[in-house]
């Protein structure tokens, strides 16, 4: 990934950001399209496991827990 290329496992807790688009395919990104992470959806990380494995996310006003190797895939402004 570039640089100034962010992904949703970068956002920092209780920050919000807008997805920008997704980089995975198949059934991983349907369901991700499912969920409602769409191109323009606000999205706020609203707790981090200790592990750092998986995080919550307020999406269209449902917390949704996000596996870290899923949430790399999701791109973000």
């Amino acid at each position: 990934m570039s640089a100034n290329v962010r992904s949703l496992a970068d956002l920092p807790t209780g920050e919000r950001c807008r997805v920008a688009g997704l980089n995975s395919t198949g059934s991983n990104r349907r369901r991700m399209l499912d969920l409602g992470l769409v191109p323009g959806t606000e999205v706020e990380a609203v707790l981090k496991s200790p592990s750092g494995g998986v995080a919550a996310y307020l999406i269209r006003g449902a917390l949704i827990a996000i596996r870290r190797e899923d949430a790399i895939n999701i791109i973000i402004y």
